[in-house]
């Protein structure tokens, strides 16, 4: 599989971490113009529901469902198969074979991305997680690749792990990366990221989609932070 066709406005994929469904819709809104991808996570599904997902699909637009499911397989599985016929593009699941395993095989025409490893955390986290010293790099091509044996369609991995997946894995799975910024890291606040790069850099590494939250929406001009990183994704995808 070569690379994939994807339209510039489901490239960046806008996070609404909103506080309640009416504040989200109007981030949908203002940003439908140029965005038509859009993740709920766990806080605004805490507080829209299903709701939620159905007035965003009912415009037309994609859904990435970020619950990070997380439990044994079974309720895994059963989890996963609430989902179907709700229009949701992408779900998140988070665990070892067996989770991924169940989710798979509830799936139907979902796509599952396989969680490897938060990009809120660095090496010092891993290392406290883990009790010994971690390659994160190496984690997550390891979780990548059992994940696409599984059956998943893709993982949730950072821009910096993208390039790795991507020449190891070849073009047959989804990589969606979080932890865009605008600029550098020297321009940049990291906030509670710490495995950050540009919209640019992750599409230029392989990414397919990149998430994209607060540097949108706390931005005195939210669509041209919008227009700024479609540039950069054009530029990255050009022959």
């Amino acid at each position: 599989m070569g690379m994939k066709d994807i339209p510039l406005n489901e490239r960046i994929i806008l996070a609404l971490d909103c506080e309640s469904p009416r504040l989200a819709m109007e981030w949908v809104r203002r940003a439908e113009s140029h965005v038509k991808f859009f993740k709920v996570g766990l806080q605004l599904f805490m507080a829209g529901w299903f709701h939620i997902v159905d007035s965003i699909t009912s415009r037309g637009h994609k859904v990435m469902l970020d619950l990070k499911f997380f439990d044994i397989p079974e309720t895994v599985g059963l989890a996963v198969r609430q989902l179907r016929d709700r229009g949701v593009a992408f779900a998140t699941v988070h665990g070892n074979d067996s989770i991924l395993e169940a989710a798979v095989r509830e799936k139907g025409d979902l796509a599952i991305l396989a969680i490897t490893a938060l990009t809120s955390f660095g090496e010092e986290d891993m290392r406290a997680m883990f009790g010994a010293p971690v390659n994160i790099e190496d984690l997550v091509l390891s979780r990548a690749r059992r994940a696409l044996e599984i059956g998943c369609d893709g993982v949730v991995s950072s821009g910096l792990e993208a390039a790795r997946l991507r020449h190891e894995l070849g073009h047959g799975l989804f990589i969606v990366t979080p932890g865009i910024r605008p600029g550098s890291n020297r321009e940049t606040p990291m906030d509670d990221q710490k495995r950050i790069v540009t919209a640019g850099d992750a599409i230029t590494s392989g990414a397919d989609h990149v998430v994209v939250g607060r540097p949108i929406n706390t931005a005195p001009d939210p669509i041209a932070v919008i227009e700024t990183m479609q540039r950069q994704i054009s530029a990255a995808l050009a022959p």
